[in-house]
């Protein structure tokens, strides 16, 4: 299983490039990386986290709850974000044993590839439109306790 990475690793801080390669080798980093997010209790984990900077994430914001849900989100882009903004206490599996309250937009639309290579879309909203951006912060070095003083 993948080791997951703590502050201060310089990879957590790093900007990612975009993944050009699909096929097998992305699909095993994926279900790699799912296994250590359902080991940490977490729901979502980006590629950064795991030592590997590409820009790449996977989430399942209802696993917890019984409605699992996996995403594997690959060069993801923020296409539209509503003026609504909501706060919620975040928790990142890269800085243990802390919660950060973090204002974002209440609804998100991304623009991604899937595991394919293939262009997807989605509008999200509550805890998973958080999730999602909170790990799409990781693919440009930024962590939610950077936004801290925005709650």
């Amino acid at each position: 299983m993948r080791q997951i990475l703590t502050v201060p690793h310089p990879d957590l801080r790093a900007v990612c490039a975009d993944v050009e390669g699909f096929g097998a080798d992305l699909s095993a980093l994926a279900d790699e990386m799912f296994e250590a997010m359902y080991a940490a209790n977490g729901r979502g984990l980006a590629a950064p986290q795991v030592g590997v900077l590409q820009r790449l994430f996977v989430m399942d914001a209802g696993w917890k709850d019984g409605a699992s849900e996996r995403v594997v989100m690959v060069n993801p882009v923020v296409a539209s974000a509503s003026p609504e903004r909501v706060t919620r206490d975040e928790v990142c599996l890269s800085i243990p044993d802390r919660v950060t309250p973090v204002s974002r937009p209440a609804i998100v639309h991304l623009r991604y590839q899937d595991l394919r290579g293939l262009p997807q879309e989605v509008t999200l909203e509550g805890p998973a439109a958080t999730i999602a951006q909170h790990e799409r912060d990781h693919l440009d070095g930024i962590l939610c306790t950077d936004h801290a003083g925005a709650a």
